[in-house]
């Protein structure tokens, strides 16, 4: 903020009309980490085992009570990559944290951590939701507790911010005279980037950096229309990066020197690039489904094993857990590294492209053309589509055939990973994932140059509704 700027969105939101109760209520409704939970427990997978098992549940719940010792409570906004790193070294059983995460407030929910610190795979969330839709049933009402549990307070800040320390080249960041403006979006990041930065000397401002409870107005998504705060603060500082993180934290949104915003594709594969030039790390990298092939083309340069996962960062989680990646990232703007969380980490995203662009001593721009100058230029493409439910049931049918051409372009090969994408000769692909909670087409396209990125995108919207 600059000097003398007050930032009071709780008057702000009573001006527009909320009363103090709607106020509290949405702040409860839309805080990005609101308080995590950890619970801690004695001899945990053999005991755990015996109550996932145990075939009388009041006798489960029982072992459940006498298995829980005091559960870790964090009474502070916290980044989830924060709250994953605590699960780890607290040797948890696992982290319930309240968040609505990128979201609007609507979709406030809990994200479930397991005991590695990675995201719950399907089968664990799925169990949990059929167990939350069995006692909105009012089924299986759980007994009165057999004894008081007293939480402890856990405070993750100092371990997670020390863990950044080993990873980050913070002195490479502060010789480099870098010049870094970060945005929290208001979220559970503040204090964090910001912090670590000043500490080694780094000139960093921030924007967006006060408690919030209407997030701006807006979703707290660092996406390329909501970064002008970011800009702004950059064109007055002259800054030489804009790192911004979302609501939870797990997130990022990266604009460099003259004001264009890094889609995460393009920071995910050179970052990659950058991790294997700097630490000389070559046991793999990988990607999501949806997920740009510059990727795939780095990796084909360097002679790296490539691993191409459904959507959702937990599958990545796993190969990290096994030591298989040197990196993992998404489009949808999460990674983590070897060594580090098996979860998405915005704050660390931001802060290793702080280092990637002192040690290089150029722009992302700059990086970027070099990176095509070496393996090709790709040019990707994330479009929503809704659909009536004629139109839906009509395109679910497509999905499950075999499409030998899409409006003209021979099919070269048909990839069912996650959702129908189709791949041509010339290393463009299309990419159709249905929305699971809305009537909604998810269309990802990718080509080698803007023209035909343009024209492959039409082709592949008109071959959802013809």
């Amino acid at each position: 903020m600059f000097p003398g700027q007050r930032c009071d969105r709780l008057q702000k939101a009573q001006h527009q009309g909320y009363g103090q109760d709607d106020v509290n209520k949405n702040s409860q409704q839309q805080r990005p980490a609101g308080k995590p939970l950890t619970l801690r427990a004695r001899e945990e997978y053999k005991r755990q085992k015996a109550v996932e098992h145990n075939d009388d549940q009041d006798e489960a719940q029982d072992d459940f009570q006498n298995l829980v010792s005091a559960p870790l409570l964090i009474a502070e906004p916290a980044p989830t990559p924060a709250i994953s790193h605590a699960v780890i070294q607290e040797k948890a059983d696992g982290a319930i944290n309240f968040t609505a995460s990128h979201n609007p407030p609507e979709y406030n929910g809990i994200k479930f951590s397991t005991p590695d610190g990675a995201p719950a795979l399907p089968e664990a969330t799925k169990r949990i939701e059929a167990e939350i839709k069995a006692r909105d049933a009012g089924e299986g009402e759980p007994k009165p507790a057999s004894k008081t549990v007293t939480a402890q307070a856990l405070e993750p800040r100092a371990a997670y911010l020390a863990r950044l320390r080993e990873i980050v080249d913070f002195k490479a960041i502060q010789k480099a005279n870098l010049r870094v403006v970060f945005d929290p979006f208001w979220g559970a990041a503040r204090g964090y980037s910001d912090s670590l930065l000043r500490e080694a000397g780094v000139d960093v401002s921030t924007v967006h950096d006060c408690r919030d409870v209407l997030f701006g107005g807006h979703a707290p998504e660092p996406d390329d229309h909501l970064l002008e705060g970011c800009r702004e603060r950059m064109r007055a500082t002259k800054a030489h990066l804009g790192i911004a993180t979302d609501g939870d934290a797990d997130r990022f949104g990266i604009v460099d020197a003259d004001g264009t915003f890094f889609t995460p594709n393009y920071i995910v594969a050179l970052l990659f690039d950058y991790l294997v030039d700097s630490r000389g790390w070559k046991n793999g990298v990988a990607k999501s489904v949806a997920t740009t092939n510059l990727i795939n083309a780095v990796a084909k340069h360097h002679g790296i094993e490539l691993h191409e996962t459904p959507v959702g960062f937990k599958y990545i989680g796993e190969l990290i857990k096994q030591d298989k990646i040197a990196i993992g990232g998404e489009e949808s703007a999460g990674l983590s590294i070897r060594h580090h969380v098996p979860e998405k980490d915005g704050v660390l995203a931001g802060l290793l492209c702080c280092e990637m662009v002192a040690n290089r001593g150029k722009s992302l721009g700059q990086q970027l053309q070099e990176l095509f100058a070496e393996v090709g230029s790709f040019y990707s493409l994330r479009e929503n589509f809704h659909l009536t439910q004629e139109a839906k049931e009509k395109f679910t049918g497509k999905l499950h055939g075999e499409p030998r051409d899409l409006m003209g372009r021979k099919v070269t090969e048909v990839v069912r990973t996650d959702g129908l994408k189709l791949l041509f000769a010339d290393g463009s692909w299309v990419c159709y994932r249905l929305s699971g909670t809305e009537p909604v087409v998810r269309v990802y396209t990718e080509a080698r140059s803007t023209e035909d990125l343009e024209r492959l995108s039409a082709a592949a919207k008109q071959w959802i509704f013809e």
